[in-house]
């Protein structure tokens, strides 16, 4: 599959002059598309919702794009649930997933009235002390051990620090019910970036049969299951992308087979999808700005880890396309680097590119989730804008970028930061030519 950026060289050109690279940029079009996408897929269901994952794209003119299409949020902290919450998520539009939750992270869930699924069944004793249980409730299941599809290791929940265990959750859900808890959901996430139309189906298969055998034990009908994320991308060319109408039809048979029968078939199924949302629909624009030949050619960006941790902390693969290069042959082998002082800032190795000069732009692709997001300020690096390319073919900002002044602005350190002395210290375009003009 042959990776395409959304934009072209001459509109990058357009973008730079108001926009300096680098910056993100997000597709709405395609955003709101696959949204629409995912909804038709789970339209047997009558209940089904999608939680978008917050922390995936924490922007709220991304947030405020999928509430229009009719998502919830999925939160996992204190400022993302004050995040839906401004955008104008209410009550249960938001869930709220975390591990190791603060009070105050509990407190705030509550006042909003965010549907809370619990990480651990010592939370429950801990919520109740800070807020009280809500009537809905949810809890998080961990069945231990590894996770296959086709005889394949797709991750080791055993292994993960969250959820429950089995025994847990039958114990779990009867103290609930003791405090006050009338509506039961189940949830679990048992593989990350899964890019296998099975993964959903297995894991409702799962997730159905403990619903059933809760009902049996304890005689409380769990209302939703929510099969939370994982839905992956192909990041690599070669790999082939979900097709997220097998997957909804995958869970559809689970659901006849196991929930129908059991006289739960009217349990609402719930997905907390980001990276599958939005991943594809976001890049990185950065700029070549040095090329360094000793043991190997590397291609310096104006970009960073900073901007994009994936590969330095993963060693994920990103596409890049050398834009105006599309169709220039790939015979150049380079790494592509950032300017940290971390031999790990690479956002690529040994990668066959066209030959790049000095001054290209290239796009990172699929960086539209857990890209700016993990975003750091190492070696004081400012975190890049955030753009939105709109449906119309406009440009809009969503978040600028970030200034020394906003890295200083926390430091209490009295006067040595203040507004005009941070000023003095930031060069205009004029004066950076100016100073070119007299070597």
């Amino acid at each position: 599959m042959e990776k395409k950026p959304f934009v072209t060289l001459k509109q990058v050109e357009e973008l730079v002059k108001t926009y300096p690279t680098p910056f993100y940029l997000y597709d709405e079009k395609g955003i709101r598309e696959t949204a629409r996408r995912v909804k038709e897929a789970f339209g047997w269901n009558p209940g089904y919702r999608e939680y978008f994952a917050v922390k995936a794209t924490p922007n709220p003119a991304i947030l405020q794009i999928l509430r229009e299409e009719g998502f919830g949020a999925d939160c996992s902290s204190y400022t993302e649930l004050l995040l839906a919450d401004a955008v104008g998520f209410k009550k249960e539009d938001i869930m709220f997933s975390s591990n190791v939750t603060p009070r105050e992270d509990f407190a705030l869930a509550r006042r909003l009235g965010a549907v809370i699924n619990l990480d651990d069944i010592s939370h429950i004793d801990f919520l109740n002390e800070i807020a009280g249980i809500p009537e809905t409730i949810c809890c998080r299941y961990n069945p231990g051990g590894s996770f296959t599809i086709h005889n394949e290791i797709m991750d080791t929940p055993g292994e993960a620090k969250y959820g429950f265990t089995r025994e847990q959750l039958t114990q779990g859900f009867r103290r609930l019910r003791e405090l006050g808890a009338k509506r039961f959901g189940l949830h679990a996430f048992l593989a990350s970036n899964t890019v296998e139309n099975g993964y959903y189906p297995k894991l409702a298969g799962i997730l159905f049969q403990t619903a059933v055998e809760l009902a049996q034990e304890t005689g409380i009908r769990p209302e939703f299951i929510n099969l939370s994320g994982g839905v992956g991308i192909p990041y690599r060319p070669d790999q082939q992308p979900n097709d997220i109408y097998r997957i909804g039809e995958g869970v559809h048979k689970a659901f006849e087979e196991i929930l129908v029968p059991a006289g739960l078939g009217d349990v609402a199924i719930y997905t907390e999808m980001g990276r599958f949302i939005t991943g594809p629909y976001g890049c990185l624009i950065s700029k070549v700005i040095h090329e360094k030949k000793t043991y190997r050619d590397y291609l310096g960006l104006d970009a960073c880890a900073a901007n994009l941790m994936r590969p330095a902390m993963y060693g994920a693969y990103h596409h890049i396309t050398v834009l105006g290069k599309e169709n220039a042959p790939c015979d150049h082998m380079y790494d592509v680097t950032g300017g940290l002082c971390e031999n790990n800032d690479k956002f690529a190795i040994n990668r066959m590119l066209p030959e790049t000069q000095v001054g290209d732009y290239v796009v990172i692709h699929d960086a539209g989730a857990h890209g700016f997001s993990m975003g750091y300020n190492y070696n004081g690096k400012l975190r890049s804008a955030e753009v939105l390319w709109r449906e119309d073919g406009s440009a809009q900002l969503i978040r600028r970028a970030e200034t020394p002044m906003d890295y200083f602005a926390t430091f209490d350190f009295t006067g040595l930061f203040s507004q005009e002395k941070g000023k003095r210290f930031i060069l205009s375009d004029q004066e950076l030519e100016a100073a070119a003009s007299k070597k």
